[in-house]
């Protein structure tokens, strides 16, 4: 579970100010560490002004709807939901205080796109993709964009398992219309994009990098 909170992202070109990065998860493995599973109100460790937030945990539960448990389900709501909302609401303050802050969140392709064994992560994932467009909204007035990526298999050590094997991996490629799964370079480039001023004119978008996989047969 990693958090990527990023600071003066966006200052003037005549400041010439290089990006300050501040990453935090759960096990503080060469990050701080922040365990967003339970209550806090502050992130320690973060300047008074954020330019930016990237919460990008994931989870892949795949199982058959009859055997997810309720504490399945508040799991997958716990990691990708909930850890969200306490992390923007640490942050929400040092966010109003850019000149041009932006907020970047992770939804999936099953949301839009539905797929068998996939209740769980589609579930928690829309809720996701509400609180997008919910605080797109809200805090518009303050002019803090809020957008979210939907991708589809991306090839990461979460995914491992599903990519174990050469037959797996190429059956995933064909299953993509441009006949390969997702790099977490295509992922990074999509977030980049939306935390620059590239996108100022962007917020309470789901920007679907997925291969073609949510719109095209």
């Amino acid at each position: 579970m990693v958090i990527l909170v990023s600071v003066q992202l966006q200052q003037p070109c005549s400041a010439m100010r290089v990006p300050t990065f501040f990453l935090y998860s759960k096990s503080g493995n060469l990050t701080t560490q922040l365990d967003t599973s339970v209550d806090f109100s502050e992130i320690p460790g973060l300047p008074d002004v954020i330019d930016g937030v990237v919460y990008c945990p994931g989870t892949i539960n795949l199982k058959p709807f009859h055997r997810i448990s309720i504490a399945d389900f508040q799991n997958e709501l716990e990691v990708n939901f909930f850890g969200a909302v306490r992390v923007l609401q640490a942050c929400l303050k040092g966010l109003k205080k850019s000149s041009s802050p932006a907020v970047v969140l992770y939804s999936t392709v099953a949301v839009q796109t539905g797929m068998g064994f996939h209740a769980g992560i589609a579930s928690a994932k829309g809720a996701v993709e509400g609180l997008t467009r919910s605080l797109a909204a809200e805090w518009a007035p303050s002019k803090i964009r809020v957008n979210a990526i939907a991708p589809s298999l991306t090839e990461t050590p979460l995914a491992s398992a599903l990519l174990s094997t050469p037959e797996r991996k190429e059956a995933s490629d064909k299953r993509h219309p441009l006949g390969r799964i997702g790099t977490s370079g295509d992922i990074a480039e999509a977030t980049v994009f939306l935390l620059s001023p590239k996108s100022s004119w962007m917020t309470g978008q789901i920007l679907h990098i997925d291969g073609g996989m949510s719109n095209l047969k």
